[in-house]
């Protein structure tokens, strides 16, 4: 009898603890701060494949995101050996999901967007950038909307609608030699690179839309003397950049383009800029510059740290917030001061001669 009694008090007592216990647990759970918010789905479509999350912030305080690169799209017509956003996905946010993301930024203190991709052209023949660049301009009244592109899908349609709410096109050209821009793989058809070019440079005069140049230089265009071409095109800023290489984009066993071919050292460069020294308009940039110092959001709106040589992800800014994902970024705000990055890059403020 004794030892019946003496089994159900023990048991009992188990079950006092085992509740103990849980109502513990769960006291110290709703207690522990949590390091980023939960992650909620976004209706209509889904994440690539998880990627591991760096493991550590490298920023105790979030640097704000004053210029962003959004590569909206990876698609691209063109075929640049040396491209490092390369179409690993065909994916591209919803236009009112792209809109939020956007509206997050400008509360964040975004300054100025940049489209890129892929080509920015090619997703709805345009008017799903164009869109994007007018809800910019107009109803988050942003300084500064710019465009990258090659050019190629333009109509002078688009800046008839759009090119008001456009402060800078900057068009790709890395030769004025066709035969090289065919080795390099910036060319699709017939249609002339360096033809076209002019032809762009002209509807941005009559659109009063800033004309900008970005060239990449690399082994097939490194000894060429550009200082003649670029004089009479007279862009605002002629970006000139070093080819880089990036693991699993344009690099590594992984990678969607093989650019090892199109390397050049930093002497090599060195030289393409002392060349080029008497251009005005010249911005040079190299690997060393560009690294660290951009702030590129992709296809996802999630920021890509590329510290270690290849893009690490951060979570989307849709699901986490923007100070949460750029803690992630890997951006390095003094070189983005340093390289100036931050300069007059609204029309308004240009006084252009249009």
């Amino acid at each position: 009898m004794q030892l019946a009694l003496l089994a159900r008090l023990l048991s009992v007592g188990r079950a006092v603890l085992a509740a103990l216990r849980g109502r513990l647990s769960a006291l110290c759970w709703s207690l522990a701060p949590l390091p980023l918010p939960l992650p909620l789905p976004l209706p209509g479509w889904r994440h690539s494949a998880p990627r591991p999350q760096p493991e550590q912030e490298w920023d105790e305080v979030s640097p704000t995101p004053t210029s962003v690169n959004y590569h909206f799209t990876r698609q691209c017509n063109y075929k640049c050996g040396f491209c490092f956003h390369t179409a690993k996905t065909s994916f591209v946010l919803p236009l009112e999901e792209a809109k939020r993301g956007l509206a997050m930024l400008k509360e964040a203190g975004m300054e100025k967007i940049n489209f890129s991709g892929g080509e920015p052209f090619l997703q709805d023949r345009g008017e799903f950038v164009g869109k994007l660049v007018q809800f910019c301009k107009q109803e988050l009244e942003l300084p500064s909307v710019s465009i990258v592109s090659n050019g190629s899908l333009i109509r002078k349609q688009w800046f008839e609608k759009y090119g008001e709410y456009l402060d800078i096109l900057a068009i790709s050209c890395d030769s004025f030699d066709e035969d090289v821009n065919v080795l390099i793989g910036r060319r699709q058809g017939k249609k002339n690179h360096v033809e076209n070019l002019h032809k762009l440079r002209q509807w941005c005069r009559d659109y009063a839309v800033a004309f900008k140049i970005n060239s990449v230089i690399n082994r097939f265009n490194v000894e060429e003397d550009m200082n003649e071409q670029i004089k009479t095109l007279n862009p605002v800023r002629w970006k000139v950049f070093q080819c880089l290489l990036i693991e699993g984009e344009n690099s590594g066993e992984d990678a969607l383009r093989e650019a090892e071919k199109f390397v050049i050292s930093d002497e090599d460069f060195d030289r393409f800029l002392d060349r080029h020294k008497d251009v005005s308009c010249l911005v040079p940039e190299s690997n060393q510059k560009m690294r660290d110092s951009y702030l590129i959001l992709d296809e996802y709106m999630r920021f890509l740290n590329c510290r270690n040589g290849r893009k690490e992800p951060s979570k989307s800014i849709l699901d986490v917030g923007v100070e949460s994902a750029i803690k992630f970024s890997g951006f390095d705000e003094k070189m983005f001061l340093r390289r100036g990055g931050k300069y007059v890059w609204s029309k308004a403020d240009m006084k252009l001669d249009w």
